[in-house]
């Protein structure tokens, strides 16, 4: 019925004990979870950096759950390395693909056991539905997961699966220009004397950035014009959110900023508009 509720049913495989090494720089939502609702311990970890996900595997761990492209930090995981390494250790590997998508990454062919989507986001594309996705390639492990979806009520109904079969079919199309118009922002962000730091991995629709000031923040969200200031990401339409006060806004002060996610980040899911029009629309912000 959602993404969130995607991953809720895939985390139902593990009980009091099970340990979980998990994306350090992660959605907060995701965070949100793991920490004020289920009681699975668990380990953060630069899942970036493999010898990090070693050092925090235990004798008690089961699984490994990761962002392919991590929210809102951009960094991307090598999941071929990461499921051989879970392989090795009898781990199952849970990847959060939401970001990059089938178009950009396959996490089931490279080794990953169960791939988790908010398929509000690319897979539907129109802002327009909520729903989620679980797949595994593993029969045994779908008919566990389908009877904790069904155990849970996590049903998706018939207009919203409608929904997110139509965005499927131009999922494609949708992503390529994605992709085309955020490597042009991301190029010319770089250049703008008013943003410290741009974090575009090269490859999909999203991006983040920094501004030189904390006060350029509320100037630029509240001056965007074709850009909209929501919290949603993938969609034909482009939004801009603030992760500090909005998607991580559960995460302590103090994680927020170890991981780099601060009071002058922002967060652009880029549309399919027309890519002069953005940028145009984002230097009339930045500049006031």
């Amino acid at each position: 019925a959602s993404g969130m509720a995607a991953l809720t049913c895939a985390l139902g495989l593990f009980g009091p004990g099970d340990h979980l090494v998990v994306t350090e720089d992660l959605y907060g939502g995701t965070y949100r979870l793991l920490e004020q609702v289920l009681a699975l311990p668990h380990t953060y970890a630069d899942t970036a950096d493999l010898d990090a996900v070693r050092a925090a595997i235990r004798p008690d761990t089961r699984a490994v759950l990761v962002e392919s492209l991590t929210n809102p930090r951009m960094k991307r995981a090598d999941v071929a390395a990461l499921a051989g390494l879970c392989r090795a250790h009898g781990l199952l590997l849970i990847v959060d693909n939401t970001f990059l998508t089938p178009w950009l990454c396959r996490p089931l062919e490279l080794g990953a056991d169960i791939v988790v989507h908010s398929a509000t986001k690319y897979l539907a594309g129109h802002n327009d539905v909520v729903a989620g996705a679980l797949i595994t390639r593993d029969t045994a492990l779908g008919d566990r997961l389908s009877f904790i979806q069904n155990a849970v009520g996590s049903v998706l109904g018939p207009q919203d699966s409608w929904l997110v079969l139509r965005g499927l079919k131009t999922l494609a199309l949708r992503m390529e220009r994605h992709q085309q118009n955020a490597a042009r922002i991301a190029a010319w962000l770089r250049e703008h004397p008013r943003v410290e730091e741009v974090l575009y991995p090269g490859v999909g629709g999203m991006l983040s950035f920094t501004v030189t000031e904390p006060s350029l923040v509320p100037q630029v969200l509240r001056r965007v014009k074709l850009i909209l200031f929501a919290e949603s990401l993938g969609g034909v339409e482009s939004l801009i959110t603030f992760p500090w006060t909005q998607t991580h806004a559960d995460m302590p002060e103090e994680v927020r900023r170890r991981l780099g996610i601060t009071d002058r980040l922002l967060r652009l899911s880029v549309g399919i508009e027309d890519a002069d029009d953005l940028i145009a629309d984002l230097a009339q912000a930045l500049e006031g």
